[in-house]
């Protein structure tokens, strides 16, 4: 027998309570169905992790960052506290360790029917709000690296000392990937690290943290169709850059003096031996370049502008890629364990509605479907760079609740 409630939001991270303070306000029944507890998916991070955005940009409706370090960044585990004492200030209807295994069109009480681990329900408004993290990217080649190298996701990696002895290759280096290999490298592990395209920016810049500048210029509130880009940034690797220890630039070259391998991007394994691509001098350029291209155009606002900011000499690191064979020997190098940083791929294949394009991605517009009651909030630049960032999340969930509320009313 189904359960009817008129409303149900399916993710309970922060864009799932944000829409849920919404309802709230606005008086609206629903309830927030969570497969794990609040603060799940910050709370499995490793256990260095940080945020990347200062503190003040912490802007969930109705709880803004209320710390004394609103320039500084929030560790995991206080981001984890961050969540759970939202979720407290306004109480939501939560309902943890509920997995929402299929959704599909209902011509019961409700629009929608959800086949859940506790029990099937109907509901006349879905709100999606489960990102697109869904599944680590393994690469193909993987299966290939021999049985006794220790192999894992940066989802799964925690710190150094639950690895076995050896050195360490990192596999990609984004975000995650850049920071893990620091991570490790400070626990004196041997570190080698494979590059891949995603680009770096500074983390201060001529007086302001970079996304201060974002702030400044504009482009935290870009919607994504004006982007340069198009649609095409919501699959782009994060620029590399830490928040740790009060906020630092990543640059591979200084990783490379600090002593980190830096290798091409792997194509292969061969026994003992991946083969590696000749590409490391490029890519590395093209990483600078991006950077580059970061600071013209704030030098280029800032002279528009008339703005007072401090000048900036920016000293580049003296380091180039030597010649080395295109491979690494694993047991030549000592190297015990793989670390794929290769990001996350999105599986909606569980929702079998006819809101999804080609490649399974969801069509919307700033997260309202072309399906009556059926949304989305939470997305990588869902609308802008902020949607999927604490400090944009609430105001996409407040969009989305008044067009749900106003198809209601219709």
């Amino acid at each position: 027998m189904s359960s009817y409630i008129d409303t149900i939001v399916v993710g309970g991270g922060q864009a799932g309570l944000s829409v849920s303070w919404h309802l709230k306000q606005a008086g609206r029944e629903h309830i927030v169905l969570d497969r794990g507890r609040i603060g799940d998916p910050w709370r499995n991070r490793w256990d260095s992790f940080c945020l990347v955005t200062p503190n003040h940009l912490c802007r969930l409706p109705g709880f803004p960052y209320d710390g004394d370090d609103p320039h500084g960044f929030m560790l995991r585990d206080e981001i984890v506290t961050y969540i759970e004492r939202y979720a407290a200030s306004f109480d939501p209807p939560y309902r943890g360790g509920v997995e929402v295994t299929r959704i599909s069109a209902s011509d019961g009480p409700g629009r929608y029917r959800l086949e859940t681990s506790a029990g099937e329900m109907q509901t006349r408004n879905l709100v999606i709000t489960v990102g697109t993290h869904q599944h680590p990217n393994i690469p193909n080649w993987g299966d290939a690296l021999p049985a006794a190298i220790t192999r894992l996701h940066t989802r799964d990696y925690r710190n150094s000392a639950k690895l076995p002895d050896g050195a360490v290759l990192v596999v990609g280096s984004g975000q995650s990937g850049c920071q893990v290999a620091e991570d490790l490298l400070g626990a004196g592990r041997e570190m080698h690290l494979s590059v891949g395209n995603a680009g770096r920016i500074p983390r201060h810049y001529r007086g302001r943290d970079i996304f201060d500048w974002d702030l400044a210029t504009g482009y935290m509130e870009m919607p994504v169709d004006q982007h340069p880009k198009g649609h095409a940034i919501r699959f782009q690797a994060h620029p590399h850059l830490s928040g740790r220890d009060g906020g630092h630039t990543i640059d591979l070259r200084q990783m490379a003096l600090d002593g980190v391998r830096l290798h091409g991007k792997v194509l292969g394994v061969e026994g003992t031996v991946l083969r590696l691509a000749d590409d490391l001098t490029e890519t590395l350029d093209a990483v600078d370049r991006f950077c580059q291209d970061e600071m013209e155009g704030i030098d280029a606002f800032i002279a528009k502008h008339g703005i007072d900011a401090p000048e900036e000499e920016v000293v580049s690191v003296d380091w180039q890629p030597t010649p080395e064979p295109p491979e690494i020997d694993l047991a030549a190098t000592g190297i015990t364990t793989v670390i794929y940083a290769t990001g996350f791929h999105f599986d909606f294949g569980w929702i079998d509605l006819s809101v999804f394009d080609g490649r399974g991605y969801p069509r919307y517009r700033r997260g309202i479907t072309d399906q009556p009651g059926q949304y989305f909030a939470g997305l990588h630049w869902m609308h802008t760079q902020g949607s999927g960032l604490f400090y944009g999340v609430g105001r996409d969930a407040g969009y989305v609740v008044g067009s749900l509320i106003g198809q209601s009313a219709s």
